[in-house]
């Protein structure tokens, strides 16, 4: 991986693969979802959704039509922290790839019509997401967990919010929000350096929007409240949170371990018990979320509302066995080499790399190699999974629910583990 900046001040990042005949290209902007006030929630996805819609060059069929034309991928995500624009094509196509991708970063024409047209997209997108309670229980989780700090804001945003937003309401948060500083290119795959560099001097030189951002960035609490959201399914889903690590945590692959052996994988405790052992649900997991300067562990089950109660006693057993008794050797080195075979088998792709690549310029400023990465993994001992374990459960959890009756989930003592932590 190299690192260089461009006359204006933008980083970029390379990783040279000279054995794919293929290259990824991001622009990855730090704003999301958490940088969002209640009144315009949802504007920095609807940026990302605006930037396709057409260009005072090119149209929206155009740029479509470029990237079928060369067998080549296109698209953009946004998440709580930051919006990412990417490519992904034959190295030989990469100067088409960059041409398109910076025309739509900084000549998107935001037009009215098609704005009108693409604020109807996303509401149909947001009632999809209403209709789909296993998608929709995860954001009642984050409101549960953070209460109304901006981290529990929906990425999609709210429907009233949205019908109010104009071509001014998106040109002015962009005007602040993507800025040099707020800004890295990362990209992985087949490239010769210097011609890459040529390459992005020539389409982002004239980048001159520098200024520190307004949004100020606040650290959340754990608020570990309960929440549920009534509606006719044939499954209860529901969501059990802790807090978690933060992407800068020391411990941060202490809980990624504790996760795995909780509710990471088939062999998980969580997998093992409530679907394997008995049938009782179909989708039973756990998993980490890291922000930068906070996380969020949280537990994720589906099941007939007769066997809730069931379901929640089993994970309630499985999470005091922890608090007592920890995990296992035998689990800590099975959980470490299935991270390590999930890390490297996630960086075989010129995709994945580049991910990589622009998360950790753009949140962490610093990259590890991957040699230093398995090494963090090897080096974490019991007593960092003892430590995070005390972590977690110091504090009463959070429970969120989507479904048709909450009286076993509205009966759990939420502070039960708060004294008897390993």
């Amino acid at each position: 991986m190299k690192k260089y900046t461009l006359s204006n001040g933008l980083r970029i990042v390379v990783e040279y693969i000279p054995t794919v005949r293929s290259v990824s290209f991001g622009i990855w902007v730090k704003t999301g979802s958490r940088n969002e006030t209640p009144e315009n929630n949802g504007i920095s996805h609807f940026i990302e959704h605006m930037l396709f819609k057409g260009t005072e060059n090119r149209t929206s069929k155009d740029i479509a039509d470029l990237f079928d034309g060369i067998g080549g991928n296109v698209n953009a995500f946004t998440s709580k922290e930051y919006t990412c624009y990417f490519a992904k094509v034959l190295d030989e196509h990469l100067p088409l790839a960059v041409d398109a991708l910076s025309d739509m970063f900084f000549h998107s024409k935001l037009d009215p019509e098609e704005l009108a047209k693409e604020k109807n997209v996303i509401l149909e997108e947001i009632s999809m997401y209403e209709d789909t309670p296993d998608d929709k229980v995860h954001d009642e989780a984050s409101r549960a967990a953070f209460g109304d700090h901006p981290l529990a804001y929906s990425i999609l945003g709210i429907k009233d919010r949205l019908s109010a937003m104009d071509s001014n309401t998106l040109l002015g948060y962009m005007k602040d929000a993507y800025t040099l500083e707020n800004t890295v290119i990362s990209v992985a795959g087949n490239v010769e350096e210097q011609g890459l560099l040529a390459l992005l001097e020539k389409h982002f030189r004239g980048f001159t929007n520098s200024k520190p951002s307004s949004s100020i960035v606040s650290p959340p609490t754990f608020h570990g409240d309960y929440l549920f959201y009534k509606k006719k399914t044939e499954q209860n889903h529901l969501c059990i949170s802790f807090p978690g690590c933060s992407i800068t945590d020391s411990h941060l692959y202490a809980m990624i371990l504790l996760n795995n052996a909780l509710g990471g994988g088939m062999s998980s405790r969580l997998f093992q018990e409530i679907r394997e052992k008995r049938g009782l649900a179909y989708s039973v997991y756990s998993y980490h979320t890291s922000y930068a300067d906070t996380g969020l562990f949280t537990l994720y089950a589906g099941t007939a509302p007769k066997q809730t109660k069931e379901v929640l006693d089993l994970t309630m057993e499985q999470l005091n066995e922890l608090s007592v008794k920890g995990l296992g050797e035998d689990e800590l080195h099975r959980g470490k080499e299935q991270l390590k075979g999930s890390l490297i088998l996630s960086l075989e792709s010129t995709s994945s790399r580049m991910n990589r690549l622009g998360k950790n310029e753009l949140m962490l400023g610093q990259h590890y190699t991957l040699d230093e990465l398995l090494k963090r993994i090897d080096s974490v001992q019991m007593a960092d999974v003892v430590e995070v374990t005390k972590r977690m459960l110091s504090v009463p959890f959070s429970v969120a629910m989507v479904g048709s009756n909450d009286k076993a989930a509205a009966q759990l003592g939420r502070n039960q583990f708060v004294s008897s932590s390993v």
